[in-house]
């Protein structure tokens, strides 16, 4: 039987470095998300994200192909992230790893199962978030500060002791990021453990 390891965490704690050391150091598949935000520098199409228009996720959703999907109210507009069943994974044949948001997690868990959807919670003080993500956005091509704040705000809400004490996140399954390859070792022990 093969396990989800669900990737999460605020905005800026990491979790796209870990993610990438997480795939180059075990053997994880991807389980790649969807989302109609626009493509940042540096990304590429199907690498991070699959990008779709809200026409496409509306056919999606049509479809019944639509496993969860959360709504951001941005500054910019809203913007879906979302898991598509798009037969590219079989929890029969191996592991798999994803980035997603504790909403995310529960509706994966939900449709999976909970005994083969494993949390992975990243955690960073507030203030080295918002230096990071910060940071981050300056290196944009137009920087959205509006943004950084209205996400760092959301994450605290979504985010709280009592939401993950809801979704079982208990002690076990978080990961202080204060230096990465240290972080990414102990995730790395976690996920051979289980």
């Amino acid at each position: 039987m093969g396990f989800l390891f669900v990737l999460m965490g605020k905005s800026a704690t990491g979790k796209d470095s870990i993610y990438k050391k997480l795939l180059e150091g075990l053997d994880l598949r991807e389980l790649i998300p969807y989302t109609t935000r626009p493509m940042r520098k540096n990304e590429t199409e199907g690498v991070e994200y699959h990008f779709v228009t809200e026409a496409e996720l509306k056919k999606l959703r049509e479809s019944g192909k639509v496993i969860e999907e959360r709504c951001f109210h941005t500054i910019d507009g809203p913007w879906y992230y979302f898991t598509v069943d798009d037969s590219t994974m079989d929890l029969t044949s191996g592991d798999y790893i994803c980035i997603n948001t504790l909403a995310g997690f529960a509706g994966l868990r939900k449709y999976f199962g909970k005994e083969r959807v494993k949390p992975i919670y990243i955690e960073v003080s507030d203030v080295e978030l918002l230096k990071r993500a910060v940071s981050r956005e300056e290196k944009q091509a137009k920087p959205n500060i509006a943004e950084v704040c209205r996400r760092f705000l959301a994450d605290s809400e979504d985010f709280s002791e009592e939401n993950l004490k809801e979704f079982e996140v208990d002690e076990e399954y978080r990961f202080l990021n204060e230096k990465l390859d240290c972080c990414t070792n102990r995730i790395i022990d976690f996920i051979k453990e289980n």
